[in-house]
């Protein structure tokens, strides 16, 4: 009899090592979008944050700095979201870099 040294294939998994990485689409975006309410209004809403952040206090300290009114919403499927008032995409996007909570390349701003 001859000894085959025979290597049965594993299930293998090519997205594995992309998962730790950097790559472009592994990483958590946050979203800044803004909607159209009626007449000139707007509302502003951030999405993807981070689970272990409180919400309420990001929410406190937004309402403080833009002088404007919002709210924590929870979605069935996206989470929590937080609303506010006016089109406050800039400023959003300008106080979660300065706060440290995620970096300037994790921000996507949707809008018209």
């Amino acid at each position: 009899m001859v000894d085959l040294d025979v290597q049965i294939p594993s299930a293998f998994d090519p997205f594995a090592d992309a998962k730790d990485s950097d790559a472009p689409g592994t990483k958590e975006y946050v979203h800044i979008r803004v909607q159209q309410r009626n007449g000139k209004k707007c509302l502003t809403t951030v999405q993807g944050l981070k689970k272990e952040f409180s919400y309420d206090k990001i929410l406190k300290d937004l309402k403080k700095d833009f002088c404007c009114n919002g709210n924590v919403v929870q979605d069935k499927e996206l989470g929590k979201i937080i609303q506010l008032q006016g089109d406050q995409r800039k400023n959003v996007s300008h106080f979660l870099v300065q706060a440290g909570l995620v970096k300037k390349d994790q921000i996507k701003i949707h809008g018209f």
